[in-house]
């Protein structure tokens, strides 16, 4: 045939599954909801792994602040060791060090104490001998050179008038090259392993004794000591990095117990096993590990409940495309393609959106991890471990989107007239918030003991189903609510507002939309409930540590003082005057204690955060006015209002519930202003209370000559690991809070996407027919508002109040006052309620826009 007679060739016919990427860009909106349906529930899959493997992190971090950099690693020690055996014993240290990959040992001797040593003057102190691989660089030398011999301290050469050049006359000992400032408490940490023999000792009459002489070299040291017939003490550590991960905590262990494994059986064989071989940090390692299992099974439920909801979101995902893609379904069946490959073009169109939303979503998890999750590194395995269930999430996703299309072709065109009839709403027939309800019942019988006295502990035991009682509780509201509506919008029909058409279209649509409506519903009240318990529980135990400790110290810092300061004889040093107090401290038997203030300092120095202060300065100010014969005084706790003291008799002109220092114990606030100089003579113990650190506190109080002791600061008087367990935990309740609201919204926006047609139709109809545009507005308005308006008011009512009833529930130290309190709720409020107008305006704009856009004639023709 002639090539001009020939027919034009046409393309072969294309099969829509390899058009179906390019076919999927004509519903934006779809693309967009499965894509950050993947993202949310990858998101939750990876950060529940990261914030588990995170919260051992931080738990080592905080053991790392509290103990020794020696105590990292392994430490052996030898008391009365014999100066003949230091060689022995260190060399074997060392030996076995270096097979197990721990560095070179530090070496610090101690001699007992000399007493009578005399420097020429005659008089002869009493002085302990050290040493310290190191040492001499953590010392401040204040006068001498770097010529081998020893260090005397400041306060032994001021007083004896010594310095460089001056030998022990009575004692075969080098000579004294240099002068060093005396080392107190609380000591440098590099010190703290051997602190008990490094700082020296002083007596109450101010004369410096026990005073540490520092060799500056081991030849020097040994030579010193080489006629005693046993030395106070020999210390071995390693300068160890402190772990950072529990895999690096638990191989530095593994290492260190077989090193002291090693070094025992050899010590045993010579002799010189009595030896102390310890593993300090071991503690915390095991610390770290009941964390991260306390974190891990207390989310457990969590995260499962928070990849389900994502899980059910590709599920709506899939439906809301077999509605779009219905016309499509129907032919491709008729053309005798089965479900399966049905369901195979919905994830040809959607997959790479989903893929590309899992993938982000694990991606974004560890970009954004320190925002939610404990500030500690996680371990190696733990990406890889976030990674694969991520990975396992996405692929549920996808196969999840197969299934429910597949399935729904199946039942409308598989099965055709032989299908038996299903009955409609049998899901709603199921009362599932009385088995919620019994959950959050459970939950609240098995909330943790742990605040108690008697079962306080440093990781306080979470039972998961206790943790979901908060969760159970909203969620048992939530579908209340929705069932609620549910009857609402079904009787709805009888309902004549046609005077007010914007708001009787609004109802109607709402009635036709039911399904989806209370899917709204309870996924919005879970989200806002669940983000209002775990924001607020978190924040509550902030809270809560911070006036525990305040109220515990009684300020920043607390140090005792001797009497002369209470009494007035000696005054402040002028560095702590202005932001100090002092405070003494009298038992008065069961009346409980008197603390005497001084009114005109204590709210500038001591800790009243959690007292009102109006009330308090009124309180205060009657202190000051004497009443007769008988002391004005403020009584705390359960104190009566009248107590006869060796100050006299008290009469309570007022009462606070908790006070510094006192806490809710009984007790008594009163002001030396209106004690004589006899009746303060009687307080035997004085403190100074400050808002500065209690190193800035104790070298004010040494340069001044003031004798101080037992320093306390709000950072080490309490554990706070307890407190940081129970906030990692609710933090990730708090994170499923903002995921499922993300989700709330987009279940918003896919409602309007899955009516658009419906919407643009009737719309568009009634705009013809004379509707304003305002109304328009005004319509949707009403109809998406009152659903975020139900779900934020009811799940905001919801959460805060079983905040408000959990919080003291799950305070791990309920035993000291004050209890945990709810934080103020208006910022979360105004934030939530900004969120959801903000929803709600875009969900408004969109379904208003496709009405503006819409062309009548193409859709009464489709």
């Amino acid at each position: 045939m002639p090539a001009w007679r020939r027919p034009p060739s046409r393309p072969a016919p294309r099969l829509p599954w390899t058009t179906a990427p390019r076919a999927a860009l004509s519903s934006p909106l779809t693309l967009v909801a499965a894509a950050v349906t993947a993202l949310l529930s990858c998101f939750l899959g990876m950060g529940a792994v990261l914030h588990v493997s995170a919260s051992a992190g931080s738990t080592l971090d905080y053991q790392a602040g509290t103990v020794c950099p020696d105590s990292y690693g392994p430490v052996i020690t030898k008391p009365r060791v014999e100066p003949g055996e230091v060689r022995t014993v260190t060399e074997a240290v060392a030996r076995h060090a270096a097979a197990h990959g721990f560095g070179t040992p530090t070496v610090s001797l101690f001699s007992g104490l000399v007493r009578g040593v005399e420097f020429g003057g005659g008089e002869g102190y009493d002085v302990r001998l050290a040493y310290r691989d190191g040492g001499t660089e953590h010392l401040s030398q204040v006068r001498g050179g770097d010529d081998a011999g020893l260090w005397l301290g400041r306060d032994l050469a001021d007083f004896a008038g010594l310095g460089p050049g001056s030998r022990a006359t009575n004692a075969d000992w080098p000579p004294v090259t240099g002068v060093y400032t005396d080392l107190y408490n609380p000591a440098p940490r590099w010190w703290c392993s051997v602190q008990d023999l490094a700082v020296q000792n002083r007596l109450v009459d101010h004369i410096a004794t026990g005073s540490v002489v520092f060799a500056t070299d081991r030849a020097a040291f040994d030579e010193a000591t080489r006629r005693h017939s046993a030395l106070e003490r020999l210390t071995i550590t390693f300068p160890t990095a402190a772990p950072s991960t529990l895999a690096e905590a638990q191989d530095t262990r593994r290492r260190a117990e077989a090193l002291l494994a090693d070094v025992r059986e050899e010590l045993t064989a010579q002799g010189l096993g009595d030896a102390l071989l310890s593993v300090p940090f071991a503690r915390s390692t095991e610390l770290a590990e009941r964390a991260q299992a306390t974190v891990a099974w207390s989310i457990l439920p969590l995260a499962a409940l928070s990849v389900g909801v994502g899980l059910v979101g590709s599920a709506t995902v899939a439906l809301q495309w077999y509605h779009r893609r219905h016309a499509q379904v129907r032919l491709h069946s008729a053309r005798g393609h089965g479900p399966l490959a049905v369901g195979l073009l919905a994830s040809a169109e959607l997959g790479l959106a989903v893929v590309t939303g899992g993938v982000a979503g694990a991606v974004l998890a560890r970009v954004v991890l320190p925002l939610y999750a404990p500030p500690g590194r996680f371990g190696p395995g733990a990406e890889l471990a976030g990674a694969a269930v991520a990975a396992g999430t996405l692929l549920v996703s996808l196969a999840l989107l197969v299934t429910v299309v597949a399935v729904r072709a199946h039942r409308e065109f598989g099965l055709g007239l032989t299908a038996p009839r299903r009955r409609k709403g049998r899901l709603v027939l199921v009362p599932w918030e009385l088995l919620t309800a019994g959950v959050a019942v459970l939950g609240w019988s098995r909330l943790p003991r742990y605040g108690d006295v008697a079962a306080t502990g440093p990781v306080p035991e979470i039972d998961p189903l206790a943790l979901l009682y908060p969760v159970a509780v909203v969620l048992t509201v939530g579908l209340v609510t929705a069932r609620l509506a549910w009857w609402a919008l079904r009787a709805s029909h009888r309902m004549r507002w046609w005077s007010r058409p914007a708001l009787q279209w609004a109802v109607r649509r709402l009635a036709h939309g039911r399904a989806p409506v209370t899917g709204v519903l309870v996924v919005a009240v879970l989200a806002v409930g669940t983000l209002a318990v775990g924001s607020s529980i978190a924040a509550g135990q902030q809270q809560a540590l911070a006036e525990k400790s305040g109220v515990f110290v009684g300020a920043e810092s607390r140090t005792d003082v001797e009497n002369a300061v209470g009494r007035g004889e000696a005054p402040l040093p002028e560095p702590v005057r202005s932001t100090s107090t002092v405070v003494g401290t009298l038992g008065v038997g069961e009346a409980g204690k008197v603390l005497v203030i001084d009114p005109a300092t204590f709210t500038t120095a001591a800790y009243v955060d959690h007292l009102p202060r109006e009330e308090l300065d009124r309180l205060l100010g009657l202190l000051t006015t004497p009443s007769g014969d008988t002391v004005p005084a403020i009584r705390v706790g359960d104190a009566s209002a009248t107590a006869d003291t060796s100050l006299g008799k008290l009469r309570a002109v007022g009462a606070v519930e908790v006070a510094p220092m006192l806490g809710a114990q009984s007790g008594y606030l009163v002001s030396r202003t209106v004690l004589d100089a006899q009746r303060i003579g009687q307080v035997p113990q004085w403190a100074v209370l400050s808002t500065l650190s209690v190193e800035q506190v104790g070298t004010a109080l040494r340069e001044a000559g003031v004798v101080h002791m037992n320093p306390a600061d709000r950072d080490t008087a309490l554990d706070a690991l307890p407190f940081y367990v129970v906030e990692w935990t609710f933090s990730f309740v708090a994170l499923l809070g903002v995921v499922l609201g993300v989700a709330a919204a987009l279940s918003l926006l896919i409602a309007v996407e899955v009516r658009r047609r419906q919407n643009m139709l009737s719309g568009a109809l009634a705009m013809r027919m004379g509707l304003r545009p305002r109304s328009l507005w005004a319509s949707h308005a009403t109809e998406l508002g009152t659903v975020a308006l139900v779900a934020v008011t009811v799940g905001l009512v919801c959460g805060i109040t079983v905040a408000a009833v959990s919080v003291r529930r799950f305070d791990p130290a309920r035993w000291l006052p004050p209890s945990s309190e709810l934080p103020a709720p208006a910022p979360f409020v105004v934030t939530v309620v900004a969120f959801g107008a903000a929803v709600v305006a875009v969900a408004c704009w969109i379904a208003v826009r496709s009405v503006r856009t819409a062309r009548v004639a193409e859709l009464l023709r489709d």
